[in-house]
C-alpha cells in the first residue's frame, strides 16, 4: 500500500542478532508499560490516570489539577531536550529501538510472520491467485491485527477513563460516545500505520527525519558501512582469497538490504530513511561469522572514526563536546527547577472568584458586603481541614456558613466555598481596595489576594 509515490511493497525479513534482541527488548518493555499500567493500582484507585472529565491526573501519590500545567510544560521540554541531546550523541537509536511506530510495526510483522511466513513466503503467498488457503491466512492476519488494534484503543482509553470502570461498560455495551470514538480511533490508528504504512510513517509523516541532521555531527553515532574494508563488492567462494581477486570483504548478498525495515541500501551511505535500528549490522555479522571474515563491516560507529580509523575508545572520548555540554547543562538546570518545584509544592490550591452578578452592597447595620466564591483544591491522599480568615482593611470580617468557619475536603477533592465579606462604610474611599484571603491547613498557609468594592 503506497499512500506517497509508486513504490514496491518491502518485505523485510527476519533477522537475529544481539541488536535484534534488544529491539524486542524495548517492545516487552515499553508494551509492559503501556499495557500493565493501567491495571495498577495505588491507594485504592488507579496508580496512573488522567481524569479529564474531573478535571484531576493522579501519578501515584501525585495529585494534579489543571493549573498545574506548568509541570506538563516542564515534562514536554526534557523530553525535547533528552531527544536532541540523545540525538547529538547515538543518532536515531530512539526511533530504531522505542518509537511507538517501530514497536508496534514490529508486533505487527511478528504476527504476519507467524501466519504468513517469512519474507520469501510472503513473496509468493502475495504473488499466488486467490484461493482459500491465502485467504484463510489473509483473514486470520487481519483478525489478529484488528484486535491487537482495539485492545491498544481499550487500553488508551484506560489512562483518561479508570480501566476497571471502562471494562465493565465495554462488557455491558454502554460505552460513552467519546470513550467509543477513541478506542476506536486510536485502534484503528495502530492498524493503519502498523499494519499498512509502515515505513512511509517514518519518511513521509515523522518530521523528526527531516531535521535530525540539525542535531548530527561527525562525532554522532550512526550505521554506517566501512567502504575502505568492503568495496569492491562482489560474490566469491568461501574458501576465494578476495585480494587475489581484486574484491572487498563485501560479498554483496544484500541481506542488509532485505532486513531494513524501510529498505534502504545502507552502503549507499547515511540516509534520512534510517531509524538506525541495526537490523543491518546483525544480518552482515552473520554473514561475515559464515565466510570467515572480521564482524563490523556494517557497525555502529561515527564519521569521524570512519575517517580516523578510530576504535571504541576514541569514538567514546569524543563523547563530550560543544553541543553534548550546552545540551546537558540546559537539561540538568530544567529538571533541577521542575524537580525543585514539585519539592516545595504546596499540598492544596485556592481559586478566588468574585460573585460578579452583585459587586457589592449595603447590608444590616450599614455594612459594605461583597460575595465570593473560594475553590479549595486538595492536592493530597488525605482529608484536609481549611480555616479562612481575611485582612486589608480595617473592620474587615468574614462569614461562611460552615460550623467553626472550618472546611473540610477529602482526599483529592476540591469544594467551591461561597463566602461574604463585610466592612464598615466608612472603612475606607469608595472604590476598589486590595484584600488577602488567608488559608491555614495543617502543613501549610497559602495567601492569595482579591479586591474589595466599596461603591460611592
Amino acid at each position: 500500500m503506497s499512500l506517497y509515490q509508486a513504490q514496491k511493497k518491502i518485505y523485510p525479513r527476519s533477522v537475529t542478532g544481539t541488536f535484534a534482541r534488544w529491539r524486542w527488548f524495548f517492545v516487552i518493555a515499553t508494551q509492559l508499560f503501556f499495557y500493565g499500567m493501567p491495571w495498577l493500582q495505588w491507594g485504592g484507585r488507579q496508580a496512573l490516570l488522567f481524569d479529564i472529565e474531573a478535571r484531576r491526573f493522579y501519578i501515584f501519590g501525585l495529585v494534579f489539577y489543571p493549573q498545574d500545567v506548568i509541570y506538563l510544560t516542564g515534562v514536554l521540554i526534557i523530553s525535547a531536550l533528552l531527544l536532541f541531546l540523545f540525538t547529538a550523541v547515538a543518532g536515531r537509536q530512539w526511533c530504531g529501538y522505542a518509537c511507538p511506530q517501530t514497536v508496534y510495526t514490529e508486533i505487527f510483522l511478528w504476527i504476519e510472520r507467524l501466519i504468513e511466513g517469512d519474507r520469501s513466503a510472503r513473496m509468493r503467498l502475495d504473488a499466488a491467485p486467490m484461493s482459500s488457503a491465502k485467504f484463510a491466512r489473509k483473514a486470520g492476519k487481519q483478525v489478529a491485527w484488528i484486535a491487537l488494534g482495539l485492545w491498544t484503543g481499550f487500553t488508551f482509553v484506560g489512562f483518561f477513563t479508570p480501566i476497571r470502570e471502562l471494562l465493565t461498560h465495554v462488557a455491558n455495551f454502554n460505552l460513552g460516545p467519546w470513550e467509543t470514538f477513541w478506542m476506536f480511533f486510536y485502534g484503528f490508528v495502530t492498524y493503519g500505520m502498523a499494519g499498512y504504512m509502515r515505513e512511509q510513517v517514518c519518511k513521509y509523516m515523522c518530521p523528526y527525519a527531516r531535521f535530525q541532521s540539525a542535531m548530527f555531527d561527525r562525532d554522532t553515532l550512526i550505521v554506517t558501512y566501512d567502504g575502505k574494508r568492503g568495496e569492491p563488492r562482489g560474490a566469491r567462494s568461501k574458501k576465494a582469497d578476495p585480494r587475489a581477486l581484486g574484491l572487498g570483504e563485501c560479498v554483496n548478498c544484500t541481506l542488509c538490504v532485505q532486513v531494513c525495515p524501510t529498505g534502504i541500501d545502507i552502503r549507499n551511505g547515511l540516509q534520512y530513511e534510517c531509524i538506525s535500528c541495526a537490523a543491518c549490522i546483525d544480518a552482515c555479522d552473520e554473514v561475515m561469522d559464515k565466510v570467515g571474515y572480521p564482524r563490523g563491516l556494517i557497525r555502529y560507529s561515527t564519521e569521524h572514526a570512519l575517517a580516523e580509523g578510530w576504535g571504541t575508545r576514541e569514538i567514546v572520548g569524543h563523547i563530550v563536546r560543544p553541543r553534548v555540554l550546552v545540551y546537558s547543562a540546559i537539561l540538568g538546570a530544567i529538571i533541577l527547577a521542575v524537580a525543585t518545584s514539585l519539592f516545595l509544592r504546596t499540598p492544596f490550591k485556592v481559586d478566588i472568584v468574585r460573585d460578579r452578578a452583585t459587586l457589592a452592597r449595603i447590608v444590616e447595620g450599614g455594612k459594605i458586603e461583597n460575595e465570593f466564591r473560594l475553590q479549595i483544591m486538595n492536592a493530597t491522599e488525605e482529608q484536609q481541614d481549611y480555616t479562612l480568615a481575611v485582612d486589608g482593611l480595617p473592620g474587615l470580617e468574614l462569614f461562611i456558613d460552615l460550623p467553626g468557619q472550618q472546611v473540610t475536603v477529602g482526599p483529592a477533592q476540591s469544594l467551591w466555598v461561597p463566602v461574604r465579606l463585610q466592612a464598615p462604610y466608612d472603612a475606607a474611599a469608595p472604590g476598589s481596595h486590595q484584600i488577602h484571603f488567608l488559608i491555614h491547613s495543617a502543613s501549610r498557609d497559602i495567601r492569595e489576594k482579591s479586591v474589595f468594592i466599596i461603591p460611592k
